[in-house]
């Protein structure tokens, strides 16, 4: 599949388009853009797209004034150290990261380059920045500002179902972030009398292993980084099991299996990564651009899931959702 193909037959940009910052001595060399993400599956390609119109919204054309590098592991973590080499090989102006694997890697490849992090749950914990007022060295960015709201959204699934014990998360033990998130939701599980069980997997051989653990489970909290890895398959599993999903972007609420999300829009953090990205092509340093954290968080809840495993959601928890999925 040609993803740099794709991507621009969903955006409407030809490639003959006139670039914005052309002269009439002739068109100024495209600027280069380098994308690395660990795994591209519908819902991160809408977010690219996001990210894309905004670019071409503050006057950034691909295919006209810059050209974007797409670097995509395939879910094969041991890939990215190779495609973040790719890139700076490449020489691009930027580097896009999404998620914490692939912006470690990125700065593995390089100190000089500017990484913009689209989306990371902790991004100072996993240490990938010196702080978010002040990220110092190449990296710069946006936080999911998570730990708080993973602790939110466990308080929402015990009061939409109030007789659940058990509940299960696939994880990453290889994202620092994600794991510092793991911590804050086993701590609100003990003040919840939850009996929460993590799951490390690191590859597809680990996950079927995982899933097949996943015995008298009443839940599952899937972790956007997580869902972008293995959704698909945990979305299987949980349906066989007839198990709701409990999720951590709004953007989830709408799979098939997910009972209720809450948390930022990723598509929003991805249009503001575009905005990092205008900033340093037009001369700014990343060490002096501040780490963002979303401001807005929304819960959605899906009642055609909630009808198809014969629950019936609290009028509480509907009444106090932005987004009802009927």
């Amino acid at each position: 599949m040609n993803t740099r193909r794709d991507l621009l037959l969903m955006l409407g940009v030809g490639a003959l388009l006139t670039p914005r910052t052309s002269t009439a001595a002739g068109p100024a060399t495209p600027r280069q853009i380098g994308f690395l993400t660990r795994k591209k599956d519908a819902s991160v390609l809408t977010q690219i797209q996001a990210f894309c119109q905004e670019l071409q919204g503050l006057g950034w054309l691909e295919g006209g004034n810059i050209n974007i590098e797409y670097r995509d592991a395939d879910g094969k973590l041991n890939r990215l150290d190779a495609l973040a080499l790719e890139l700076v090989n490449l020489n691009v102006d930027v580097i896009v990261t999404v998620d914490t694997p692939p912006t470690q890697a990125a700065k593995r490849a390089t100190s000089t380059i500017p990484i913009v992090v689209a989306v990371s749950a902790d991004p100072v914990g996993a240490g990938l920045v010196e702080s978010l007022a002040h990220p110092g060295g190449n990296t710069t960015g946006l936080s999911l500002l998570a730990p708080g709201t993973d602790q939110k959204t466990l308080e929402l699934l015990k009061e939409t179902i109030p007789e659940a014990k058990r509940v299960y998360m696939i994880v990453d033990p290889q994202n620092r972030g994600m794991m510092r998130r793991v911590e804050a939701i086993k701590i609100a599980a003990i003040n919840l009398k939850i009996e929460f069980h993590s799951i490390p997997v690191t590859n597809n051989e680990e996950l079927l292993g995982g899933l097949a653990t996943l015995t008298n489970a009443d839940a599952i909290m899937i972790l956007s980084p997580i869902y972008a890895a293995y959704g698909q398959e945990i979305l299987d599993v949980a349906a066989k099991k007839k198990v709701p999903i409990f999720g951590d972007t709004i953007g989830l609420a709408r799979q098939s299996g997910v009972l209720l999300t809450y948390g930022a829009d990723i598509s929003a953090l991805f249009r503001r990564a575009a905005i990092f990205v205008d900033k340093i092509l037009k001369g700014a340093a990343p060490a002096n651009l501040p780490v963002e954290q979303p401001t807005r968080f929304e819960l959605a809840v899906n009642l055609k899931t909630a009808k198809a495993l014969g629950l019936t959601l609290p009028s509480s928890v509907v009444a106090r959702a932005d987004e009802v999925i009927e």
